[in-house]
This record gives structure tokens, C-alpha cells and sequence, in this order.
């Protein structure tokens, strides 16, 4: 529809005479008034003026043929956009009372009666074609405000969504300060104990009952250490999706079960109530990750819950899911932490208790691996003070029977194999070599990765262990040149290594070892891993 800044005026008769008097009459105030003049000569054709055109006011003569001013004025008011344009009705005579009413109800805002006088003509339409010019000008004020309050609004939104950000950034780099702060605190702990109970042990005088407890000082710090390294680890491969999960068949009530004989056995469920209900539960995972989120999940129900307090474990069905529900009596989870308690940092951050020390990342842990094997997690709480729960739900599988093959034999370790220890780190090197030595183990030794391969031409032992990050030659290397060697190629190769990601496992068996093990490795692992060796002689490996 065609717009311009000036009023419009619409003049409609059906008599030539009486239009040309009236549109004449109406330009001559046009340039003063700054307005416009249409015509109509009858009320059709003022209704396709009304379509095309926005008027401030109109003038309609009563007495049309065909369609008279009443008919014409309805028609124009029927129209939602022509609703409220003012008519002035023009009649020759003076209208009764019924006829007034008649106008009225059609949507009249006045009358004009003829012979028209001009100053009234001029009079009504000056004040019709103002309120229109004020209400374009309130029309457009009210863009303008409604522009600016859009404009104001989406700025307004960036600067919340700005704030949130750099709130959000704040407390994501102040938890991680805290993290890496505790995580000092946490490994400064052990290695100063390990520290003391060591001086402790060189100390002259030292009786034999305080060498043994700095002995088992050590050793329990140690396994400490290790756990906090081992999670770090898992966190970061969970995180990064670089967990390969050995899955099979598994019922998570002898898992479980299994997990809670530990913790007995390790004293750490002395002093709570235990309830216990574990119903048949067969899921599709790992069990060495399913041992790792049940006892996350059990330490986490012991570290926050007070001397005395309950916790209780529920195994169920429920659907396609196997449920495992651990509730404590504890202190509870504050309704600002709830949302967070899986998040990574923060949940060390903001953790309700430090007495019993760790990283605060097992939480996180949990639900990493519970999503890896396609479940889910969840943690709920009435607040602190009133304990807490965390639901795991697995998808479920058919049981398996249980298996009958005999398990193979490892052996007894008479007559022990030869093994060839290539270590650069002379303190591991040297504690690794003794413990191997009191088990029976003939054993040798390397600093580097050119001493290991000819250590091992000269001596051709049943077995090398060999860490791979070796000076001159590394790991991969030495295997490499060992398996080339039709003196040495029999020899079983065993890589210690400090990474533990599946890639590093296929470097480790494409270089041509036998076996991958992650230190720290324990003795029991170790022996493990040797059993076959004791099979083969070294005389039958060449």
C-alpha cells in the first residue's frame, strides 16, 4: 500500500457538481493544511480508494444510487484496517432524528449539511487531519521506542550471557587452581611419609619392630600413590574416550559382593551398618571397570558418612536394567552441589569434607565409565545432614551358567627362569632386581636399551622385562632387534611401561612383545606374568 507522509482526505459523490465544489474547496487549504485530495463518485469506487490508500478522514455524501452512503460506510467499517477511519456523512437536507441514529450506528463521526459553509469544512477537517498527523507521529514514536527496546533487550541478554560466561570461566579456572592445589597436597602427603619411614629405616640404632612398620609405611603409601595416579589416568582416557572395555557376560551381585569382601578385609567397613540385598543381576561390561564404579561408589558412601552411619546396597531388576543403588546416612549433598557432584574439578573443589583426603574425581570417574557401557548415573539428596543416594542402571543380559573348564596351571617356581631386567631408573631398577632375587628369579640387569640387547646375546635368558622409555634405544627397539636375532628371538618379552592407553598396547605387541604390563607393577602381577616363562627354558627358546 502506497505511503507518504501527508493526511489523505477521500471526498465521495456521486454528483459531478457537488465533488468538483467540494475537492476545490478542500485544495485550497491542502498546501497549508499539508493534505491530500481523493475523489469517489460512487461506493465502490470508494472502497477501492479505501484498499489502496490510509485516509485521515472521509466525506460521504448520504443520497448514492446503488450503494448509498449508509451501505458504503458499513462496508468500509467491516474492514478491520479501514475500522476506524472518522466519515463525515453529507446530506441535503436536515436530517430527522432516525436518520441521525440510522448514521450513527453505520459509524458517523459528523455531519455536513448542504449547502456546505466552508470555514465549518475547513473547521472539521482541520481537526480530523491533525489527530491523524499526531497519530502517525505516535505511531511512529512507538516503532522507534519499540526498535530501541528490541535493541536494548538483545543487548541487555549479550551482557547476561557475557556475565554467565565469565562467571562460569571464573569458577571452572578457581576449581582447577583448587584441584591442582589439593592434588599437590594429596601426593606431598605420601611421598613425605615415604620419605621419613625411609630415613627412618637408615637411621642406626633403628630396632627391628619400627623397620617393619616403616616397611609397611611405605608399602601403604605407595599403593596410595598409585591409586591417585591410576585415577587420574582412567579420568583422562574416560574423558577422551580412549577406554577399550574387555566385555563379557557379568552378574553384579558376585561383583559387588566381591568389593564389599575387600573393604572388609581391609578394615574399611569397620564401625558402619551395612544392609546388604544383592538379587541376580547378568549386565554386558568389563569387570575390571565394573569392580572400579563399585568401589568409587563404596568409598565415596564410607568417606562421607560419620562413624556409626548406615549405608545400604540394593541389587534389583528393574525392566531391561539392572539397578544398583547405594544409599548412605551421611552428610548429605547441598542443593547448589547436587547438580555438580559429577562434574570434573568441581566436585574436587567444592567437596563437603576433606578429613578423608582424596582427589574428589571418583564421582566423575563413574559416570564416564557407567556411560561407556551404556548407562546412567544419578545422585539425590534432601540436603545436608540427611545422606545421600547414587543409582547406577546398567543395561541387562542373559545370565550365563556358570563355567566348568578346569583353570589352567601357572606352576610351582622351582627351578626359576633367567630374567633380564632392562631399567633406566636405578632405584626401580635396583628394587624390582631384589624382589625378583628373593623369589628365586636368576636375574641380570641393564641401564639402557644398547646394554639390554647385549645383556641379553650374551646371557640369552628365558625372559626380559623391559621399560620402554629407554635412553639410547628405546623399548620398541630393543624388542625389535631381539625378535630380528635367531639367538635371542625366543626370549619372552614383557614391557613395563607407564602408559596404558590401547595404542600404546598395539605399539608394545607390534614391536614383538609378549606381554604389556603398567607400572607400578605388583609382585603377584609380575609372577604372573613369568609362569610361562618357567615352562620354557631358555636352552629351548633358541
Amino acid at each position: 500500500m502506497e505511503h507518504t507522509d501527508k493526511p489523505k482526505i477521500l471526498v465521495v459523490n456521486d454528483d459531478a457538481a457537488s465533488l468538483l465544489a467540494l475537492t476545490s474547496l478542500l485544495d485550497q487549504w491542502a498546501d497549508e493544511s499539508n493534505y491530500t485530495v481523493h475523489s469517489a463518485r460512487s461506493g465502490q469506487e470508494a472502497l477501492r480508494q479505501v484498499l489502496l490508500h490510509d485516509f485521515a478522514v472521509i466525506l460521504l455524501d448520504v443520497n448514492m444510487p446503488g450503494m448509498d452512503g449508509f451501505e458504503t460506510a458499513e462496508a468500509i467499517h467491516q474492514r478491520a484496517r479501514s475500522a476506524d477511519i472518522p466519515i463525515i456523512f453529507v446530506t441535503a437536507f436536515l436530517a430527522d432524528e432516525i436518520d441521525r441514529l440510522k448514521a450513527y450506528q453505520r459509524g458517523a463521526a459528523d455531519f455536513l449539511f448542504t449547502p456546505v459553509i466552508p470555514q465549518i469544512l475547513h473547521a472539521k477537517v482541520s481537526v480530523f487531519v491533525a489527530l491523524a498527523m499526531k497519530n502517525e507521529q505516535l505511531k511512529r514514536q512507538a516503532e522507534k521506542l519499540s526498535q530501541r527496546t528490541t535493541e536494548l533487550t538483545a543487548t541487555n541478554r549479550r551482557l547476561v550471557r557475557e556475565m554467565e560466561e565469565r562467571r562460569d570461566a571464573e569458577r571452572k579456572s578457581h576449581a582447577k587452581d583448587e584441584f591442582l592445589a589439593m592434588l599437590g597436597h594429596e601426593l606431598r602427603n605420601p611421598l613425605s611419609a615415604i620419605s621419613s619411614a625411609s630415613s627412618l629405616i637408615g637411621m642406626t640404632g633403628a630396632n627391628a619392630e619400627t623397620v617393619t612398620r616403616a616397611k609397611q609405611i611405605i608399602q601403604r603409601q605407595s599403593q596410595h600413590l598409585s591409586r591417585i595416579v591410576d585415577d587420574l589416568l582412567d579420568l583422562s582416557r574416560a574423558m577422551s574416550g580412549k577406554i577399550l572395555l574387555a566385555r563379557k557376560p557379568t552378574d553384579l551381585s558376585n561383583l559387588v559382593s566381591g568389593c564389599l569382601e575387600t573393604f572388609r578385609a581391609t578394615g574399611r567397613t569397620a564401625g558402619y551398618r551395612f544392609s546388604v540385598d544383592l538379587a541376580p543381576g547378568w549386565v554386558d561390561g568389563d569387570p575390571t571397570r565394573l569392580e572400579q564404579i563399585t568401589s568409587n561408589l563404596l568409598d565415596n558412601a564410607i568417606k562421607y558418612t560419620p562413624a556409626g552411619g548406615s549405608i545400604d546396597i540394593n541389587l534389583a531388576q528393574a525392566g531391561e536394567d539392572v539397578v544398583l543403588t547405594v544409599r548412605d546416612s551421611g552428610v548429605g549433598i547441598p542443593a547448589e552441589l547436587l547438580p555438580h557432584v559429577f562434574d570434573v574439578f568441581v566436585q574436587g573443589a567444592i567437596s563437603i569434607d576433606r578429613s578423608q583426603g582424596g582427589l574428589g574425581i571418583g564421582l566423575s570417574l563413574v559416570r564416564r565409565l557407567v556411560e561407556l557401557h551404556g548407562g546412567s548415573v544419578s545422585a539425590a539428596s534432601e540436603g545436608s545432614g540427611n545422606g545421600s543416594t547414587f543409582t547406577i542402571r546398567l543395561p541387562r543380559t542373559e545370565a550365563v551358567s556358570a563355567s566348568t573348564a578346569p583353570q589352567q596351571s601357572l606352576g610351582d617356581n622351582s627351578g626359576k627362569p633367567s630374567v633380564l631386567l632392562i631399567e633406566d631408573n636405578e632405584d626401580g631398577r635396583e628394587m624390582m632386581a631384589t624382589m625378583l632375587a628373593a623369589h628365586g628369579f636368576p636375574v641380570s640387569t641393564a641401564a639402557d636399551g644398547l646394554q639390554g640387547v647385549a645383556a641379553a646375546l650374551a646371557g640369552r635368558p628365558a625372559a626380559a622385562l623391559v621399560d620402554i622409555g629407554l635412553p639410547g634405544i628405546d623399548g620398541y627397539e630393543v624388542a625389535r632387534r631381539l625378535r630380528r636375532d635367531p639367538a635371542t628371538n625366543g626370549i619372552r618379552l614383557i614391557a613395563l611401561t607407564g602408559y596404558g592407553l590401547a595404542e600404546d598396547q598395539r605399539r608394545v605387541l607390534e614391536a614383538g612383545f609378549d606381554q604389556h604390563l603398567v607400572k607400578p607393577v605388583g609382585m603377584d602381577q609380575l609372577l604372573e606374568a613369568l609362569a610361562p616363562a618357567a615352562l620354557q627354558p631358555a636352552a629351548d627358546a633358541a
